[in-house]
């Protein structure tokens, strides 16, 4: 700013007004009461007399900003496409428009003369429960979230703001008295999807006549839109313990079961009476599409509720109940004592915390259950980063299908503790491979994107809020953060964003990926250069590296630090690990340095090498197992190497066998004090990759 220059707002309620004056992504919030209106019994319930008050945002006007949004305009797809592998020929599965869904619903649109030329623009909703003070007590909502699937899997992932709340739905409460009435729990799944009609009738016109909006990429498109809904059960109608996607017995989920659709349902609604669909078909009323769920499906459903309980429970029956407390108590020190890695923290974790326990949980428990327990662990581990694929081939399928298999195998195992294995969750599983070509990668619908924007629509807002009538100032903030959004979009387009410090700060983190080694010996000794002059000694590097299945960024670009600190946090020494399997090797980074030789800076590493313990991964948990690498009189292998030979961060996880680990080991500890790794093949989809 200049010198003694005006500032842009005299105080904040200056900047306040601004904001509010401010027309560019200004969806207001509106809000409508309803009221149980049926027969009523004699003695009426306290909950058929109250009024529910609800508050939603235009989804029509928030899809049109959506697609206005410059910031897409290279991410959209306005069409249906397919993508074949150039060598093989074989089809790939990635955003939602190259998916069998999309090109099924263009074909309808085509039927139709009127909508020649129009956009297919798929509305997915998501929902979550949630609980909200308002100065009288806890107040229950249905958040709901609406995005657009045009836009490409990796913007939706990056938490842009392709995904955007559109309304607080209420949830019935009534005493403890009324609760459990049948009549209760109808009109609670009747009052959802009422509100949800309510709420998206703005969007019914749209889907039978196009309209003509204006896309980021400057030009006006005819639209027309689709539903698909993801919250499973709720949505579905479906009861619980019940498949939401076919119509398998409740008994037996293992069984054989065709896909629910519209016409089946319809029919049992109009035939049969409410108590045999209950009973017998699991039904409540009508059935919308559906997609599938991994955050809860698998990772919080079959691994932490199921295979993690079912650990404990084989646990308690081979060893009773004195001794499975030790050897719990085993597996949560070796836990603990899981090494640092860049990006996550495994010095402490709870049950809730199951994407960072699953990451560690193999060797944990290896030497305390039979290995058929270990596979099955492994064949769910493999099933889940399969299924998150980027991009999902025909061989990605049968990777898919074999670790499905396998899993179905090893947990036979587990028959010792578990009666039956007709779970509504891993049933889920069967689906998959048919979800993914119906709807496409997984990782553009993974409701974990969905908990990760309530963060910023819900936890912070409400965090920021008087907690007095806490609602009211939650919607406000949602509605200034979207203005602010928008007019940063705006901002960038009319180019006054442009030679900031900011863009000379990301040209900066731009590093070179590869780099072509020369083998030391064959350099000759003459031409290597003399430096006499000092050494600059630094205790963390970054690297750079393409990993499009992780939330790293529109480009699939992720940025971590490796550190080589002799004082980290100034309690211990930290010292990480660089690598990849296939071709490449897994080194520990002593030091980083850099030195000055004619006028060239030199960014080097100080490395100790391991070596790998045998030439393929274990066969029990298909990681790669490495050591240290000794020369013959007992010294460390250390190299001195390129800095860009540096290709991205390893996380080792000690083998600890069958022994118990004392207790007073620190996670710092722990690479010196076992004798052979595995490498983490399970810390992030890139470990995945590169060393499978």
């Amino acid at each position: 700013m200049k010198h003694h220059d005006v500032p842009p707002f005299t105080n904040h309620k200056d900047l306040h007004n601004v904001i509010d004056a401010t027309q560019l992504g200004d969806v207001p919030w509106q809000s409508f009461s309803v009221q149980y209106t049926g027969e009523c019994p004699e003695v009426v319930p306290p909950w058929m007399d109250d009024e529910f008050e609800v508050w939603y945002r235009d989804p029509c006007t928030m899809a049109h900003n959506i697609l206005a949004n410059p910031t897409f305009k290279d991410e959209i797809n306005y069409m249906p496409f397919r993508e074949y592998d150039a060598v093989d020929d074989t089809c790939h599965w990635k955003d939602f428009m190259s998916r069998d869904l999309a090109w099924q619903q263009a074909d309808t649109i085509s039927k139709d003369p009127e909508a020649h030329g129009s956009v297919l623009v798929p509305i997915i909703l998501s929902s979550d429960k949630t609980t909200i003070s308002v100065g009288t007590g806890n107040n229950e909502y249905y958040h709901l979230y609406a995005l657009i699937s045009n836009v490409c899997n990796n913007v939706q992932c990056a938490h842009h703001d392709a995904l955007v709340i559109i309304g607080f739905l209420i949830i019935p409460k009534t005493d403890r008295k009324h609760s459990k009435d049948d009549m209760f729990r109808i009109f609670h799944c009747q009052l959802f999807h009422s509100l949800l009609s309510a709420i998206l009738s703005s969007l019914k016109s749209a889907m039978t006549k196009y309209e003509v909006v204006c896309c980021g990429d400057g030009h006006f498109w005819r639209i027309i839109y689709i539903a698909d809904y993801k919250e499973q059960l709720v949505l579905s109608c479906i009861i619980k313990h019940w498949c939401p996607k076919c119509i398998a017995v409740q008994t037996n989920l293992d069984g054989g079961g065709v896909y629910h659709c519209h016409g089946h349902t319809d029919f049992l609604i109009d035939e049969l009476c409410r108590d045999v669909l209950w009973d017998e078909f699991g039904i409540i009323g009508d059935l919308v599409l559906l997609s599938f769920d991994l955050l809860h499906q698998l990772i919080k459903g079959a691994f932490t509720d199921h295979l993690v309980n079912w650990v404990v429970k084989y646990l308690k029956a081979a060893h009773g109940t004195r001794q499975v407390e030790e050897i719990m108590s085993d597996i949560d020190c070796r836990v603990t004592a899981v090494p640092s890695f860049a990006g996550h923290d495994f010095k402490q974790w709870t049950g809730d915390d199951s994407k960072v326990l699953m990451k560690v949980f193999l060797p944990a428990i290896e030497g305390h259950v039979p290995g058929d327990m270990v596979r099955a662990f492994r064949a769910l581990l493999e099933f889940c980063y399969l299924v998150q694929c980027d991009v999902v081939t025909e061989d990605t399928l049968n990777q898919i299908q074999d670790a499905l298999h396998h899993f179905h195998h090893y947990c036979k195992i587990f028959d010792l503790v578990v009666p039956t294995f007709s779970l509504p969750r891993q049933r889920s599983m069967i689906h998959y491979a048919d979800m993914i070509r119906l709807f496409g990668a997984l990782n553009g619908l993974c409701s974990s994107i969905t908990e990760s924007k309530h963060i910023k629509a819900v936890k912070e807002p409400w965090h920021w809020s008087s907690k007095h009538n806490a609602l009211g100032q939650m919607l406000v903030t949602n509605q200034c953060l979207d203005k602010l959004a928008a007019s940063h979009v705006d901002f960038d387009v009319q180019g006054m964003l442009t030679g900031t410090i900011l863009l000379s700060a990301l040209a900066a983190l731009v590093v070179a990926l590869a780099y072509d080694p020369r083998n030391p010996a064959d350099v000759p000794t003459g031409s290597l250069p003399r430096h006499k002059g000092k050494l600059q000694v630094f205790n963390s590097a970054a690297t750079t590296f393409f990993a499009p299945s992780d939330l790293s960024g529109t480009g699939g670009m992720r940025w971590e630090h490796i550190h080589a600190c002799p004082l980290w946090r100034n309690e211990y020494l930290r010292n990480d690990y660089a690598q990849g399997m296939r071709g490449l090797e897994v080194a520990r980074i002593i030091c980083f340095f850099s030195f000055n030789h004619n006028w060239e800076v030199y960014p080097c590493a100080l490395i100790q090498w391991f070596e790998k313990i045998n030439d393929c991964a274990d066969e029990d948990t298909g990681m790669w197992m490495v050591l240290p690498s000794f020369h013959e009189d007992g010294s460390q292998h250390l190299a001195v190497i390129h800095i860009k030979m540096v290709f991205c961060a390893a996380h080792l996880l000690p083998i600890y066998g069958s022994n118990y680990i004392p207790h007073g080991l620190m996670f710092y500890h722990s690479i010196d004090s076992f004798c052979s790794f595995y490498v983490n093949k399970f810390t992030d989809h890139h470990a995945f990759e590169i060393t499978s």
